[in-house]
């Protein structure tokens, strides 16, 4: 079973277990559940699913996103609007494929947000863990500072990458362990586009749950 994989089991597992029972479920339980022997394990699989705003996890407490605070949750359609490497046409030109509803949490107000489908294990390592098949959800907007996961568009290309500046140029660097990739930062002078910052990143089979 896949990290991705375990991930999804897990997220599933505690979610049936806190509206049940409304307490969290044990680490040793969660542990059983997708195949982890380490507590670490599954701390680390708790900080994944929080980074990706999938759930709540401070100082050891489990909650679910939508239910911390016990009002309803809210939630707005996101517009799911094409690939990206981890090209895409402006989005202008782009008619959405479908429509994806994401907690308001996450897509907050007063912003305008995209999904893209990502392709390639580029970031898989990055501070916002993105994997083959997951929506990235993106803030759109046009500029970005050093240490942002951005959605660039190169040439008429789209990839994400974290954004950085050497002198003059901007760099794009991946941040993986998929060593086998050979992935390489992307420095580029002119002909760059940023669309937007990446805020989370979903697995394709959670958004709907």
């Amino acid at each position: 079973m896949s990290t991705d994989e375990q991930d999804r089991k897990g997220l599933t597992f505690i979610r049936n277990y806190l509206r049940a029972t409304r307490k969290a479920p044990s680490l040793r339980s969660i542990g059983n559940v997708v195949g982890y022997n380490s507590p670490r394990s599954v701390q680390m699989m708790l900080q994944r699913l929080a980074n990706k705003g999938l759930l709540k996890y401070e100082d050891g407490d489990i909650s679910l996103v939508d239910e911390v605070s016990g009002a309803a949750p809210h939630t707005v359609d996101v517009p799911l609007v094409g690939s990206a490497a981890c090209g895409l046409p402006t989005l202008a030109e782009q008619d959405p494929q479908g429509w994806v509803r994401v907690s308001t949490r996450i897509a907050k107000p007063g912003y305008t947000h995209f999904l893209l489908r990502a392709i390639g294990t580029s970031m898989n390592a990055a501070p916002i863990p993105i994997n083959p098949g997951d929506l990235v959800l993106v803030r759109q907007q046009a500029h970005a500072s050093p240490g942002d996961i951005v959605v660039a568009l190169v040439d008429n290309e789209a990839t994400i990458k974290v954004f950085d500046r050497k002198g003059e140029h901007v760099v794009l660097r991946p941040r993986s362990n998929d060593e086998a990739a050979g992935h390489r930062p992307i420095v580029v002078t002119d002909d760059l586009i940023i669309q937007g910052l990446v805020i989370a990143a979903l697995p394709d089979a959670l958004t709907e749950s």
